[in-house]
């Protein structure tokens, strides 16, 4: 089955034979032909399958087929579409795929994220445009200063709705929503969905189509998972030994904090292994030349938290090491996503030390699947050291700190406004 068969018009389907794009994924298939007929649309599928697509290809359409796409009635400044993303490359990816499938099409495209300058952004929407892609603090900061408007939008994509959950976006989804028209199609889509994405989901789809091409919260079977129990204070001697003996090239490494992705970056230097660490503290520049570097093989190892879980779209990645396990048991699958794409092969590791069982329990519950686990050769854990004090009874604490900041409570240790 082509992309014709899916009801797309011939200038879409010859950008994407331009790009090298013939067959629609299980995803495309589904949802394509449901949001071409103006249905509200709620769709899960693994990461690296194409969702991008999903909802780009028939949104582009749609504005294509407008009847009077350049109506004079419509303010200079309107949107017509928005794609809200949580992340800062999520959103840059999502706005090349526009690019790249609007083709010769005259619909514009405009791309504002936080951490770097407003003003370049201000100017880039002077003259307006058809299609914005946007992070919500960002967009917030453009409304605020009435450079953008929403009030006839069409079309309303969250991409990765559970994730901005997880930020602690849903304040300022709250106050973005008041300001878009009730009449819209909107659009819902991730790698996996739960309580609360379906609880959001009420508030703003009508009667919307559930389209889930894989069973809920897998991960991609293409993604080899592994498991090493290792003591806390040898995990990155194995990190760096695994590397440099196996001699594997651009490692994907997450870790919780951007202090530890800082630390860890520094020690594995020293241990030979070109790293660099990308987080929300750093500037945009900083993160896209990191990138960049890791990208052309300058970097063999790129350590990110989980801001990079989303957006990253690094061809052929082959592994992807959980230094540290996510406290959230989903962003496990957006995580390993970052591997295994497009089908191709991709490995997938954990290590865990005492104290961290109840993570990878939480993991496996979501998955509904026992994940291997062994000990390196040389590196077997100790059991005779005490737990650190740090990890006892943290279960119960660290579940309601993610859970507060989905939607939007103070907490101890409280993150300012992801952008």
């Amino acid at each position: 089955m082509g992309f014709s068969s899916l009801g797309l018009l011939p200038s879409l389907i010859h950008a994407l034979n331009e790009h090298g794009y013939e067959q629609p994924t299980p995803i495309q298939q589904a949802a394509i032909p449901a949001v071409l007929a103006g249905k509200d649309v709620m769709a899960g599928a693994q990461t690296g399958t194409g969702k991008t697509a999903a909802f780009a290809l028939p949104v582009l359409q749609q504005l294509m087929n407008s009847t009077n796409p350049d109506s004079e009635t419509s303010p200079v400044k309107a949107v017509k579409a928005l794609v809200l993303t949580p992340t800062r490359e999520l959103a840059q990816q999502v706005h090349r795929s526009f690019e790249t499938y609007r083709g010769d099409s005259s619909l514009t495209t405009a791309l504002a994220y936080g951490g770097v300058s407003l003003n370049p952004q201000l100017k880039a929407l002077q003259s307006g445009a058809d299609i914005l892609v946007a992070t919500p603090g960002r967009l917030l900061d453009l409304m605020q200063k009435k450079a953008v408007d929403l009030s006839t939008l069409q079309h309303l994509i969250f991409d990765e709705a559970d994730r901005m959950l997880d930020m602690g976006f849903i304040t300022d989804i709250q106050r973005i929503m008041k300001k878009i028209p009730s009449d819209r199609q909107t659009l819902l889509f991730s790698a996996t969905f739960n309580d609360e994405v379906f609880s959001l989901s009420k508030t703003l789809l009508k009667q919307p189509e559930l389209i889930e091409v894989d069973a809920r919260n897998t991960a991609a079977t293409s993604v080899e998972q592994m498991v090493y129990v290792v003591d806390e204070d040898r995990k990155r001697e194995l990190l760096s030994y695994m590397i440099g003996s196996k001699n594997w090239h651009q490692v994907l490494i997450f870790v919780r904090t951007k202090q530890g992705a800082d630390a860890l970056a520094k020690e594995m230097k020293k241990d030979g292994i070109e790293a660099v660490a990308i987080h929300g503290d750093k500037s945009q520049g900083a993160r896209e030349r990191g990138l960049a570097e890791f990208k052309e093989g300058k970097i063999r190892a790129l350590i990110a938290t989980d801001v990079a879980s989303r957006g990253l779209d690094i061809q052929q990645l082959q592994y992807v090491v959980n230094y540290e396990l996510p406290y959230i048991a989903e962003d496990y699958i957006h995580r390993i996503g970052r591997t295994g794409r497009a089908g191709s092969h991709g490995l997938a590791i954990s290590m865990i030390s005492l104290g961290e069982e109840y993570l990878l329990e939480e993991i496996e519950a979501i998955l509904d699947n026992r994940l291997p686990q062994s000990w390196y050769p040389g590196y077997e854990p100790d059991l005779t050291k005490p737990i650190p004090s740090n990890k006892k009874n943290s279960r119960t604490a660290q579940k309601q700190r993610a859970k507060d900041r989905a939607f939007g409570k103070k907490t101890g240790n409280r993150r300012r406004r992801p952008s």
